[in-house]
């Protein structure tokens, strides 16, 4: 009897959780590239546009509204901060990056001028930002993607890292050390 009562929740159980099922609002993303040898990968949660087109990245919109306190930097993601591990020894911009694991932030209070930080701490849920881990930062190249972008993307190709999201496009370079 103990058995059948055990199975019977377990099933319930189950059942709740593949009726909520569908995509996470912001599910996992890994973008992977090879940089002279180098395996260099992005991970982070991919938030989506959901209708708010223009809304984003303004002064009240919904990255100021999620950062809370720490607007304008912003975890370059959703969810859990973003991870970038490097492979090797890599050069980021004009910023030395050993082989390791990183946290990627972005300062978004210059909407024209983003700038990318790599930090040393990692394992973050969202918005904790040291400033005293950084381990530097790089000015982003911005543009605009010939089309609106849904899905918060990250590319590692052609000597560059890029984000794109909504109607922005950030990138640095990068190559191997």
């Amino acid at each position: 009897m103990r058995h059948l009562l055990v199975c019977t929740a377990l099933l319930a159980a189950a059942g709740t959780v593949f009726a909520q099922g569908g995509t996470p609002a912001s599910p996992p993303a890994t973008a992977t590239g090879d940089v002279g040898g180098k395996t260099v990968t992005i991970t982070y949660s991919s938030p989506r546009v959901k209708g708010r087109e223009g809304h984003v990245f303004t002064k009240d919109g919904l990255i100021a509204k999620a950062g809370g306190s720490q607007y304008p930097i912003w975890r370059a993601g959703a969810n859990a901060a973003t991870t970038l591990k490097a492979g090797g020894d890599l050069m980021i911009g004009d910023l030395h990056v050993p082989a390791g694991t990183y946290t990627l932030f972005v300062d978004i209070s210059d909407a024209d001028n983003w700038t990318l930080i790599v930090n040393k701490q990692t394992g973050e849920w969202g918005l904790r930002h040291d400033a005293a881990e950084d381990l530097g930062k790089v000015k982003m190249q911005m543009s605009k993607p010939a089309a609106m972008v849904e899905e918060l993307k990250y590319t590692i190709a052609g000597g560059k890292i890029t984000l794109a999201w909504e109607n922005n496009e950030a990138s640095v370079p990068i190559s191997a050390h």
